[in-house]
């Protein structure tokens, strides 16, 4: 008899998870409005509201993941990826939704993905409202899953950041990164391929596994920024992803102004000399790949940097806006 746990997929087992997934978001999140296909969270307290969506992916930090069945740490990141978009706006994140798809529902393996997305959402202060998980045996090989995320965030009108206040004489602020985030990963197991190098070797300089170190969780900047936005105005903000320092910071620049960035004053992390060492990869390929130290770029007017780097006791100055074509500079 053909049915379609022969065919690949394994009902009883998909709803055991969904068991395990919404007694974990009972027991972590105050969200009332779980339904069988939606959930909902009334919005109090705002004038004129807006809301700002996000959705976005961990990428091939997966194959690291996979490869060393370590499985909790890209549920972070698959958080992460989408709350320090969202925050770029002023928005606050107020739900989030994660899409799993793989070959063949291991509960082992997706339960730690889980525990991972409930620690990103509890950091990112946004409730985990809801997802999906597809189980596609002949379409994923077995071993292999993918992530995707989806949030939802809401701030007053009057409170959206756009930069398009951002002037001559204002002042770059970074806030450092954790390492490679989730970022420029397909380069880096290129590199690790041609030189041979093992996930479970140990780097030196490092102080610790090839594996640990492309494992580290992205950051989540939620709290610093709320904490930040409470105390100066804060003009513009880039979070620094694929395409780097440079094709980040430009998005929020308006026409008139540039971004000069001193790579000199950037948050120093051993991964990224390592990396580049180790690939022999020019510079400018490394600024347009990797966030090189800072994984979120505040522009402030010079009055407001005192009182930020106060607030953020790691954050540091990183460079300036001055007249010139829209444009970032890195010098």
């Amino acid at each position: 008899m053909l049915t379609y746990k022969s065919a690949g997929v394994d009902i009883d087992k998909a709803n055991e998870f969904v068991k395990f997934i919404k007694e974990r978001v009972k027991k972590e999140f105050s969200l009332d409005l779980i339904g069988g296909f939606a959930s909902g969270l009334p919005i109090k307290g705002y004038k004129e509201p807006v809301i700002f969506t996000t959705t976005d992916g961990v990428g091939t930090k997966l194959k690291v993941a996979q490869a060393l069945n370590k499985h909790d740490t890209v549920g972070i990141d698959l958080v992460a990826m989408n709350v320090n978009d969202l925050i770029t706006t002023g928005a606050e994140p107020l739900l989030f939704l994660d899409y799993i798809a793989t070959g063949k529902l291991e509960l082992s393996v997706m339960k730690q993905v889980i525990e991972g997305i409930v620690k990103g959402c509890k950091e990112g202060e946004v409730l985990l409202a809801g997802g999906e998980t597809a189980e596609m045996p002949g379409f994923y090989p077995e071993g292999v899953y993918d992530l995707a995320g989806f949030c939802v965030g809401i701030c007053e009108k009057e409170e959206v950041i756009t930069g398009k206040d951002i002037k001559e004489g204002d002042v770059l602020i970074g806030l450092p990164s954790s390492g490679f985030h989730s970022n420029g990963y397909s380069l880096i197991r290129k590199v690790l391929e041609i030189k041979g190098i093992d996930y479970e070797d140990f780097v030196e300089e490092l102080g610790k596994t090839v594996g640990e170190v492309l494992l580290t969780p992205t950051r989540i900047y939620v709290k610093d920024i709320k904490k930040l936005k409470k105390e100066v105005k804060i003009k513009g903000m880039a979070h620094i992803t694929g395409g780097g320092i440079p094709e980040n910071l430009v998005r929020i620049l308006p026409k008139g102004v540039r971004a000069v960035v001193e790579k000199e004053k950037l948050p120093k992390n051993p991964v990224f000399p390592w990396i580049q060492k180790l690939g022999n990869i020019p510079e400018e390929e490394m600024f347009r790949t990797f966030n090189m130290g800072v994984g979120m770029i505040v522009v402030l007017s010079q009055e407001d940097v005192d009182k930020a780097l106060e607030v953020l006791k790691e954050a540091v100055p990183i460079g300036r806006i001055e007249k010139g074509e829209r444009e970032v500079v890195i010098v």
